[in-house]
């Protein structure tokens, strides 16, 4: 294993409750009331839809509010990762990254190990530089059992609330989490930080038509023919623990760009499309009017010209 990589979840498409548009020169967020399964395509137009997006929005009654899944892992922390994280806009890379008792950040020596105050008390991170981030991988079709869809996020509300459920789930049916048949809901509320207009976060709670029960049922007799089949929980887990552990940042350049341009955008901007407060520049970065698809034709021609 490449040390200083980090080995993630496969993923074969996204979920977002966003999107990002073109206004004016800038890319920015905008907010959406419904999800959105995507590839991990983008073109000029945005991310291309995977053929599941279709297949949930006719299964639902009206907008897609809720997606059936499942998770990989026994172990919520595993399922969904949260850290203050700063990116720096030009290359994607990220430069911070903490858990608000300390924090990986990249030096003139590398990297390096510091305390983190948190973004509110951060002179590294002020002006929004810094913010909560998150990454949830689920499952939603059985055509890849290891293969993951990612929802990310810099919404308090959805970090919070799915890092409480995922582990009340994990709790009451004996650690099955893994097993337990459910599904991720999207829930509106408005705030006065909102200015009462409605923002948008995303829950987690046992299927439509379902219960606490039933599902700890059936996450019992899954369990049990996994089991029977050979299926070692325990060691998968350990194994995506062990990965996530062999990098200092989980996000690699090409998704950091990504992620960047969406949730640090170069202007402040309304993201409450993603959750609730505003997007700024990371690092302290100056912001650009550059795109994303500018940003990667440059990176390209960077390393063409290497290359020769």
């Amino acid at each position: 294993m490449l040390k200083g990589l980090s080995i993630t979840p496969p993923v074969i498409g996204r979920i977002s409750i966003g999107r990002v548009v073109e206004k004016n020169g800038k890319r920015l967020p905008q907010k959406d009331d419904q999800f959105t399964v995507t590839t991990q395509i983008q073109n000029r137009d945005g991310w291309l839809l995977h053929p599941l997006n279709e297949t949930l929005r006719k299964a639902a009654t009206g907008k897609l509010r809720a997606i059936p899944v499942r998770f990989l892992f026994a172990d919520p922390d595993l399922s969904l990762r949260a850290e203050y994280s700063c990116f720096d806009r030009e290359t994607g890379r990220p430069v911070c990254v903490g858990n608000g008792e300390t924090c990986r950040r990249v030096g003139d020596t590398g990297i390096e190990e510091l305390p983190c105050p948190s973004p509110d008390g951060c002179t590294f991170g002020q002006g929004g530089a810094c913010k909560p981030y998150g990454r949830l991988n689920v499952l939603i079709s059985d055509e890849d059992e290891l293969g993951s869809f990612i929802f990310r996020t810099t919404s308090y509300n959805s970090i919070r609330t799915l890092a409480a459920r995922l582990h009340y789930f994990a709790a009451v049916s004996g650690n099955l989490l893994a097993c337990l048949p459910l599904e991720l809901k999207l829930r509106g509320k408005s705030t006065t930080q909102s200015y009462r207009s409605p923002i948008y976060y995303v829950d987690l709670g046992v299927r439509a038509g379902s219960s606490l029960e039933a599902a700890i049922t059936e996450a019992r007799e899954l369990d049990a023919r996994r089991r029977a089949a050979g299926f070692d929980q325990t060691a998968l887990d350990a194994a995506a623990r062990a990965g996530f552990a062999n990098g200092a940042f989980e996000d690699s350049i090409e998704d950091g760009a990504a992620v960047a341009d969406e949730f640090y955008p170069a202007q402040s901007g309304d993201d409450r499309g993603h959750g609730d407060g505003n997007a700024h520049a990371a690092a302290g970065q100056t912001p650009t009017a550059s795109s994303l698809k500018d940003r990667l034709d440059q990176r390209a021609a960077l390393l063409g010209g290497k290359a020769a």
